[in-house]
This record gives C-alpha cells, sequence and structure tokens, in this order.
C-alpha cells in the first residue's frame, strides 16, 4: 500500500510503553500504518505490558526489545517518544519526518510495589496511549 505511513516510537528501555504503543497503532490502525517501536536501551519486554496488552486481545508476546540504531538511516513519516528522556535524545531521521512527542508514566520497574498494583499502572498506561492512538489514527 504506497500511502501506509511509517511510524516509529520510541522511549528508554522499549520494554514496556512503546511496545504496548506499537502493538496498539498496529492493531487499531490497520494496514494505513507500518509501526516499529525502539528504546534508547534496549532492555526487555516486560511481561506486565505483555498481561495488559492480552487482556484487550493485543498479543505483544513475540515482540522483542530494540535499539533506535537499528532503525537509523530509514525513512519514517512519524517518529514518536512516549518518554521525556527518549525526547531528549531522539536522534534526528531526515527527510519528511514529523516528530511527535507524547509522554506517558513509566510503568513502576520490577519488584517496585506489589504485582497487583504493578499491573493496574501497566493497564491505566496501556488505557491512555490507546486513547492518544485514537486521536493519532484519526489525524493522520
Amino acid at each position: 500500500m504506497t500511502d501506509q505511513k511509517r511510524v516509529l516510537i520510541l522511549c528508554t528501555g522499549n520494554s514496556a510503553r512503546s511496545q504496548m504503543a506499537e502493538g496498539i497503532l498496529r492493531h487499531d490502525g490497520g494496514d494505513r500504518f507500518e509501526v516499529f517501536s525502539a528504546g534508547t536501551r534496549a532492555s526487555f519486554v516486560r511481561p506486565e505490558a505483555i498481561q495488559a496488552m492480552a487482556e484487550i486481545g493485543i498479543d505483544i508476546s513475540g515482540h522483542r526489545s530494540k535499539n533506535v540504531d537499528e532503525f537509523i538511516g530509514q525513512d519514517f513519516d512519524f517518529v514518536v517518544t512516549v518518554c521525556d528522556h527518549a525526547n531528549e535524545i531522539c536522534p534526528v531521521f531526515p527527510g519528511k519526518t514529523t516528530r511527535i512527542h507524547q509522554s506517558f508514566e513509566d510503568p513502576p520497574a520490577p519488584g517496585v510495589g506489589d504485582d497487583e498494583t504493578r499491573l493496574n499502572i501497566f493497564r491505566r498506561v496501556r488505557d491512555e496511549i490507546r486513547l492518544w492512538t485514537r486521536e493519532f489514527i484519526q489525524t493522520y
């Protein structure tokens, strides 16, 4: 599809927010968007993110955490930063790339708080991301 928009979603670890945003935009945007995510310091996909997404019928269990360096030199229509740190150090993507910053709360680190409290924060952040991606889809 020639008018498919390429979107790269960035955060620090590519472990939660950017992974959830990738899954939601890919699912809800259908074939209008080609979606990728990466981190400034890739780590691993958080199990809480996988569980929160599965609860809304989106499977990100096959995702892997990627470093933004894997995408340098590629063309994107949009680069979306979903955390302040990634916004500050985001590399420049030349050409027609539109940069968008939409910060979402960083879910707690593994081992911080009890499992249910942590998962509830992942669910809330997931829902906030979904609301934002719906606006993004309507706008672009």
